[in-house]
């Protein structure tokens, strides 16, 4: 089974019309026969904001922003995943919640970031409340999905888990910032989260001079299939094709191979 990704690699709008600047991604993505369109992290804010300038911002889940980006997603008949800074039902600091909706503009399901880059000068903790659950992958009609969020990346056991799930198509909303080593470090673990699980790997960067962008989808050997070079604003697209993944784990069993006699069940399969 087959399907067209997109990946919209995109910065904050000159103009501040983020609802605007999905439309014109989504209107391209639809006339290039995109299924799932995936978005980068951090796309309502233009910079690091401030904690208070954050809270004022946040959303719920059924509020103005992910409602505009529904009727977008009905507009264009595609499936959409980005991020909202999601307000925090008890009154604390907003999750960074990634959001999957389908065709039809409903929401299918949501991940709140568990690891916040606290890292190189940045508190995310400062403005964001961590999540306290991995996502559990959903069932769609090109195959099962699950999600991270950006410094996610870096922990082995979030895509372990995801695969240990079923997850077939693992997307990574992200907003990379540039740095010595940093865009070494992006590929290269996407592509590791790839091989180590055997599944596709999503990596969709956010745009401008701060960021790395380079925008990446590794496939279940770890090849690149298509990639961003830079961290200009583009539309990539590719098919992926899941029997990849049949045959990468019929050749390279791993995950049958695990020995949790030996070091524990580190992630637990459910």
């Amino acid at each position: 089974m087959g399907f067209v990704l997109g990946l919209a690699q995109c910065g904050y709008p000159g103009d501040g019309n983020v609802v605007a600047q999905v439309g014109r991604f989504a209107k391209e993505a639809s006339q290039r026969g995109v299924n799932l369109l995936v978005f980068p992290e951090d796309l309502m804010s233009p910079r690091r904001l401030e904690p208070s300038e954050l809270w004022r911002i946040a959303q719920p889940l059924d509020g103005g922003f992910v409602g505009a980006i529904a009727a977008c997603a009905v507009q264009h008949g595609l499936w959409v995943a980005f991020t909202t800074y999601e307000a925090d039902p008890e009154g604390g600091a907003p999750f960074n919640t990634a959001v999957v909706l389908d065709d039809g503009g409903c929401v299918r399901t949501t991940y709140r970031k568990c690891h916040l880059y606290d890292a190189h000068g940045v508190r995310e903790s400062d403005r964001n409340k961590a999540g306290s659950s991995l996502c559990e992958p959903i069932d769609t009609p090109f195959g099962r999905l699950g999600l991270a969020i950006c410094y996610d990346l870096r922990f082995p056991e979030v895509a372990r888990h995801a695969a240990l799930k079923g997850c077939e198509v693992l997307l990574y909303p992200s907003a990379w910032h540039d740095g010595p080593c940093k865009a070494e470090h992006w590929e290269t673990l996407l592509r590791a989260r790839a091989i180590k699980n055997e599944l596709f790997v999503v990596g969709v960067g956010k745009a401008g001079d701060r960021f790395v962008g380079r925008s990446l989808v590794a496939d279940p050997l770890g090849r690149t299939v298509v990639a961003a070079s830079d961290a200009s604003e583009q539309l990539l697209t590719c098919e992926l094709d899941l029997a990849q993944i049949a045959r990468a784990r019929d050749a390279m069993p791993l995950l049958r191979h695990r020995r949790d006699d030996l070091y524990g069940a580190l992630v637990d399969a459910g």
